[in-house]
């Protein structure tokens, strides 16, 4: 239909379904690895309820995501849906509409995470008891004992933070601690993880348990500022270069996304 300035208008940009945005969501955990190639999905209905969204949808969006080679369903006792390496031509766009709308958003909170985990190691290296090294080099010991194993390292990588937070002695701390990490991480509540992830946070792991346990409060605090960084460097890394565009820089014009459950 041609406007009063004589040239065509657009027809509105169709909003994305719920099923669609829990692909481009579920696209971008792949991607940033939250779900590792080779790796089980939570339970349907844990997932659906990790993602906000009712099982009926969850159920479309994995059929949608079968189709499309990103998992694949296995029946049986052992059975479940596994995680596949899927189309990298797909995953460029789920992840600018996943995460591009909020980026500034996500900007802040990747700096809150940092401040906040360093408040958290400083008061621990402060507050921590005989009780509390104990179980801080117990989870250290279980950590490097993973030797990179994906679910392994990221249970034991878990165990330790929480020892850590632990250590601090505030429970307010803890829970912003797990707030924070479901906020710069699609909603959900464990961190990426590649063999690199381990490789890398393996030292600092050290550096931070250690400092913590010689009540060094600022060397603790200066350890886990920089730790903190894992997460959201390889979110960066998904997203690629000039992540401040805005919804309407999206390929596919869809506007804005939710990016949290």
């Amino acid at each position: 239909m041609p406007s009063d300035r004589g040239g065509p208008v657009l027809a509105p940009a169709r909003p994305r379904t719920s099923v669609e945005a829990v692909v481009d969501r579920l696209i971008t955990a792949i991607a940033v690895r939250d779900f590792a190639p080779g790796e089980r999905l939570p339970a349907q209905r844990e997932l659906a309820e990790l993602l906000g969204v009712s099982r009926p949808t969850l159920r479309a969006a994995l059929d949608e995501l079968t189709r499309a080679g990103f998992v694949a369903t296995s029946r049986g006792r052992a059975g479940g849906t596994w995680v596949l390496e899927g189309s990298d031509e797909r995953t460029a766009g789920a992840v600018a509409r996943t995460l591009r709308p909020s980026w500034s958003e996500l900007e802040e909170s990747f700096d809150l995470r940092r401040l906040v985990e360093a408040t958290i190691a400083r008061t621990a290296a402060q507050r921590h008891t005989a009780h509390d090294a104990e179980r801080l080099r117990a989870a250290l010991a279980a950590y490097v004992d993973a030797a990179g194993d994906p679910d392994t390292s990221r249970r034991t990588d878990a165990a330790l933070h929480d020892a850590v937070c632990a250590a601090a002695h505030n429970s307010q701390l803890a829970r912003l601690s797990r707030e924070l990490l479901a906020r710069v991480n699609l909603g959900l509540v464990w961190e990426p993880f590649t063999r690199a992830d381990y490789e890398r946070a393996l030292p600092e792991h050290a550096a931070l348990v250690e400092a913590v346990l010689a009540r060094d409060a600022e060397r603790a605090g200066a350890v886990a500022h920089e730790h903190f960084g894992i997460t959201e460097d390889r979110i960066r890394a998904a997203v690629g270069p000039s992540p401040v565009e805005g919804p309407d820089d999206v390929q596919d014009g869809t506007g804005s996304a939710t990016m949290l459950a």
